[in-house]
């Protein structure tokens, strides 16, 4: 069952070390085999693959459902999922008012980590309170 190889973990542990940019990126996983996505896992959810090829995604999404959460933090943040254009739901963070955040807004990425919680961080697409000139 196991490889001996060079001394190195085979197979499902191998990581692929994705690009240094400039500008934020979220990668995700795509299935080899039946072509499910999905963001930071070992296996296929749907066909229990472990041969999972390494995408950048565009960095735009929906917030699919958004909480307030006020422990261990000194203020209130938001914790938002994120349906991602590409089909995978990541966990994180929605810029702007904890108010104007509601399931169906259209987000796009702003930073590719939260640096305390180590999250996706997200703008707002549309201004959540347009002027009424």
């Amino acid at each position: 069952m196991f490889h001996r190889g060079n001394g190195i973990t085979a197979g499902v542990l191998d990581a692929e070390e994705p690009p240094r940019e400039t500008e934020p990126a979220l990668y995700y996983q795509r299935c080899r085999w039946c072509g499910t996505t999905m963001f930071h896992r070992l296996l296929c959810p749907v066909c229990s693959g472990s041969d999972l090829r390494l995408e950048r995604s565009e960095g735009t999404g929906m917030v699919r459902h958004a909480t307030v959460v006020q422990r261990n933090t000194p203020a209130a943040r938001n914790v938002s999922l994120v349906e991602m254009a590409e089909g995978f739901v990541v966990r994180g963070r929605v810029l702007g008012p904890l108010v104007a955040i509601r399931p169906g807004d259209r987000v796009r990425l702003t930073t590719a980590q939260d640096p305390v919680r180590r999250e996706p961080v997200f703008q707002l697409c549309e201004d959540p309170y347009p002027s009424w000139s």
